[in-house]
Order: structure tokens, then sequence, then C-alpha cells
């Protein structure tokens, strides 16, 4: 989703993300298309819903295809944006509902593959890492979006290192779900998450004292 910039030449230079560029190859072919921005934004967030419920089964078979939709729907965030500027379908309304649609999506990916980790050697403690990843990551959502709305978008820009953006790191969660490794990832992400959480709102911090 993110934008950098590039400044080794003689002027900025749009740097965009690997994902990023897809989804405009694809916009491209469906922009006549008689769906909304929003519809998109939906269609994403069910898909992130539907892995989570995929995840919380817990069986090796549900979880593979739940990585497999959680990836699809986190290169969805990138589409409908793409769209909506593509189609001249921008809006504040729909510029939220993104933020939600994304967010519904990584928490109940964790929250879900959590409940799905219970008898593994996680035990009783993978429901709460779950859960301490979600809703940390909704809260980093939320804090975001509001600095994002009363300091400006480039507070918020992620930087493009390689064609990569840090969000980008959540397409790991596929491999790593192949790999059978979901157990330390879950634990890694219940104490990692809440941990990012508490530099976000110290980032956001700074934005208000710089502000005053």
């Amino acid at each position: 989703m993110a934008i950098s910039t590039d400044k080794s030449g003689p002027g900025p230079k749009p740097v965009i993300a690997y994902d990023q560029r897809i989804a405009k190859s694809v916009v491209r072919v469906i922009k006549g298309l008689p769906v909304s921005p929003n519809a998109l934004t939906a269609l994403g967030m069910v898909v992130g819903i539907a892995s989570g419920f995929l995840y919380a089964e817990g069986s090796w078979s549900a979880m593979l295809g739940g990585s497999f939709l959680f990836m699809i729907a986190v290169w969805m965030d990138h589409v409908d944006g793409e769209f909506a500027r593509a189609t001249g379908k921008t809006s504040t309304f729909g510029h939220y509902f993104d933020h939600v649609g994304a967010m519904s999506s990584y928490c109940a990916m964790f929250i879900g593959a959590g409940y799905g980790l219970r008898d593994t050697w996680l035990g009783d403690w993978a429901v709460p890492c779950g859960i301490a990843a979600g809703v940390s990551v909704a809260l980093i959502f939320s804090i975001r979006l509001w600095q994002e709305t009363v300091y400006g978008k480039e507070t918020t820009e992620q930087t493009v290192r390689g064609g990569f953006e840090i969000e980008d790191t959540l397409y790991a969660v596929g491999p790593i779900t192949w790999i059978g490794a979901m157990p330390p990832f879950i634990a890694a992400a219940g104490i990692g998450t809440p941990l990012y959480l508490l530099y976000a709102i110290w980032e956001a911090a700074g934005h208000v004292r710089r502000n005053r």
C-alpha cells in the first residue's frame, strides 16, 4: 500500500512494492467491472475472516487453506485502493473501510490460529497469544489511522526497500504454515506484536508533543 520516494535520481521517483505493482496490473484489466472499491474491500475482508476460521479448525489441511486465503487477503488490501484510484471512486469512508477490512483479516488470522493451536506444545498459551497479537494489531491500526487523520498520511508511510514494505512480512505466514512453524510464530507474535503496539503509542505520543 505504501509508496516511498527514491531520491537517488534527479528528482523524487515513486518506489512501489512488488505486490502493489501486481495489483496495479490486475486493476487495469478489471477496472471496467460494475463493482465498487468498497465491494472489493468487503470481499477481501470476507476472505481474511474465512482464513481465520480455517486456522481455528486446527487441522493441517484447514490451516493450509487458511494460509492461502490469508495471503490473498493481504494482497487484496492493495487491489481495492488501486481500483478506487483507477476509477476515480476514492472516498473518506472507503479509506476508513479499507483500514477496517485489513485489520479484520489480520485479527482473524492471529486469533483463529491461536485457537487452532491449542493442542500443540503451546497448550493453554495458544489462545492468549493469538488474542494478544490480534488485539494489538487492531489497536495499532486504530492508532495509525488516527495519526494519519490528525497529522497527515506522511507520518504513517512505510518505506519500500528492495520492492518490499514492512507489512509484506505478513506473506511469510504462508510459508511458516507450510513448514509447520505456526506454534513458534504465534508465540512470537503474542509477545512481539504488543511490543510493537507500545512503539506505535510512543511514536503517536511524539507527534502529539511536537504539535502542541
